[in-house]
């Protein structure tokens, strides 16, 4: 199944997570990924943690979990490509899903692309 089309379907929650320089782990829940195209992924990110361990380090990993009994999801091993700060473009990718970052938060928002380097599924490895 397509990225796109799995995100589209799939129910759950999701985690990301990043490095510092040092090799100092973060993680964060985060929403499904905007899918670009199927090796193309985006987050709108506010100016945490997360987006500042990707200043120094652009490697990622993003786990879904899908909803449900068992242990089905995916997990996406990702590379930053580029950011997009223009407010206008960020903020039409927020509004597609408003539970990221309220409307009344005035703090700065980035729509981070990443490059989708390998595709797993949440138990196990591909082969």
């Amino acid at each position: 199944m397509s990225l796109s089309g799995y995100f589209e379907k799939a129910q759950g929650l999701g985690i990301l997570a990043t490095a510092d320089s040092d090799g100092i782990v973060d993680l964060a829940i985060y929403a499904k990924p905007y899918v670009i195209d199927e090796n193309t992924i985006a987050f709108v990110m506010q100016e945490r943690l997360t987006h500042q361990n990707l200043k120094s380090n652009p490697h990622a990993a993003y786990m879904f979990v899908e909803e449900g009994e068992g242990y089905s999801g995916t997990r996406l091993y990702l590379t930053k490509i580029r950011e997009e700060t223009n407010t206008s473009v960020v903020e039409m990718f927020r509004k597609r899903q408003p539970e990221i970052c309220s409307a009344s938060d005035d703090s700065n928002k980035y729509l981070v692309h990443f490059q989708v380097d390998n595709v797993w599924p949440l138990v196990g490895h591909r082969t």
